[in-house]
């Protein structure tokens, strides 16, 4: 199905400047840590995530903008170039949420 609208973006959604609350900040300094340094292939490129949530409530798509905004810091690539993304939730148990993920050249 096809519906012809412009998509909203997140910054187009919200009225003024967003600021990165203490959770944010402490979340970005152990996933840069814990990110391994990983070549990013040139030109567009397909992301596959898989969350791991505890919560059954927990939209599948809530926690890809901090993760992709995270990996694109620390591998310095521009998410823009993303192309196709692949999202997948997964239900765990309380303490056993994870993420997995691979980035690699996106071919048409």
């Amino acid at each position: 199905m096809r519906i012809n609208i412009k998509p909203l973006s997140v910054n187009q959604a919200w009225k003024g400047r967003r600021f990165k609350s203490d959770i944010y900040k402490k979340y970005e300094k152990e996933l840069l840590f814990m990110l391994p340094n990983i070549e990013i292939p040139a030109g567009k490129l397909e992301l596959n995530v898989t969350f791991g949530l505890s919560s059954k409530l927990s939209d599948y798509d809530n926690p890809l903008k901090v993760f992709q905004d995270v990996l694109c810091k620390k591998c310095g690539f521009d998410d823009r170039r993303i192309y196709k993304g692949v999202i997948v939730k997964v239900d765990v148990k309380k303490g056993q949420e994870f993420i997995e993920f691979h980035i690699k050249k996106y071919i048409i």
